[in-house]
């Protein structure tokens, strides 16, 4: 319970169905240059387990979450990459660490206030198989974040709100007069809340002023480190007043070995519609290379047809049918079958 509407209603659904339920607020690693807002989280699932009449406990995981997600966060932009610490978080903390305090604990599963849902497959084997299926809401699903998610954690995980919309959570949190009922959702990185992250990267990656040129090389401006710019981004650089347009100019490749980044006014790059991917996660099998897929580079992007070519040693090739656009290498591409999640992996 992270003292959310989300995961409140969570808990009330699974609490109303007769299960035996207890709340629990994960304390994670906060800079100490950030506001902390987390005792304030703690209070409010403390205050939603007392109007449920549910235990509640606080498990620390801080330095796990400072080791597998700040640490890695960090490293990947200092190397010029640009990660996704909320699939990490999701892959270490939530469903890694709380879930093996759970189980040693004596639970039999954990629930989460994630828009998701989870498919048990009849038997016609001996073993039922569990598929990851996008949320009912797709405004709200949030599948492209839990790609890692294997069987074992499919089969001890429950998502009991992603049969809802936001606004049916809501109404149900509402009517439950549950204290988090109009509480604002978290925004920014996972577990620290509003951050501006490039603010964050420069109290560990120091500034260091570099040239910003077009596609044909000519310096146009200038920026204060490549490691905090992401591939797609249209704002944070100075350019010069000669080459100023109305037009926004889009970081389209950045070099850190030169400190460089490459700007353009179409946010696209040459490029055969190959992606290769590395440290590939499937959730339930391996994709066949001669059917058709989708997926998506980015959180709400739309979906994009493809063909994926698993390979050896975790790492696949994903081929779409037209141009992707731009490609974020250290992001997440996650693959679809229709609505179900099937897997996917990092962009190298």
């Amino acid at each position: 319970m992270s003292g959310g509407v989300d995961s409140s209603v969570a808990a009330l659904l699974l609490h109303g169905e007769g299960h035996d339920v207890t709340g629990v607020f994960i304390k994670v690693w906060q800079p100490d240059f950030i506001p902390c807002t987390a005792e304030d989280d703690r209070k409010d699932a403390m205050r939603v387990a007392a109007r449920l009449g549910i235990p509640f406990q606080t498990f620390n995981f801080e330095k796990e979450y400072k080791t597998a997600v700040i640490d890695y966060l960090i490293a990947e932009y200092k190397a010029g990459r640009t990660p996704n610490p909320d699939v990490m978080c999701n892959r270490e903390i939530k469903f890694g660490a709380f879930l093996r305090e759970a189980k040693r604990q004596g639970a039999d599963a954990i629930a989460t206030g994630h828009y998701a849902r989870i498919h048990e497959s009849g038997p016609r084997s001996q073993e039922s198989q569990f598929h990851l299926l996008a949320g009912i809401d797709k405004n709200k699903d949030q599948s492209y974040f839990l790609y890692t998610l294997g069987q074992d954690e499919l089969a001890h995980t429950l998502f009991p709100i992603g049969e809802y919309t936001k606004l049916q959570v809501r109404a149900i949190a509402e009517k439950a007069g549950l204290p988090t009922a109009q509480k604002k959702d978290s925004q920014g990185l996972c577990f620290i809340g509003k951050l501006d992250m490039k603010e964050f990267l420069a109290r560990f990656l120091p500034r260091a002023e570099g040239a910003v040129q077009d596609r044909n090389g000519k310096i146009i401006g200038t920026h204060d480190g490549a490691h905090y710019y992401t591939v797609g981004q249209r704002h944070g650089f100075a350019v010069r007043a000669e080459s100023a347009s109305q037009s926004p100019y889009y970081v389209v490749a950045k070099d850190s070995a030169t400190n460089t980044l490459t700007v353009s006014h179409t946010p696209s790059q040459k490029t055969d519609g190959a992606v290769t991917l590395q440290s590939v996660s499937w959730t339930s099998a391996i994709p066949q290379s001669n059917r058709k897929y989708t997926a998506r580079m980015r959180y709400r992007q739309p979906l994009m047809p493809c063909f994926v070519h698993a390979g050896k040693a975790n790492n696949a090739r994903v081929q779409f049918l037209k141009s992707p656009g731009l490609i974020p290498s250290g992001q997440a591409l996650v693959v679809y079958d229709g609505t179900e999640c099937i897997g996917g992996g990092t962009i190298r």
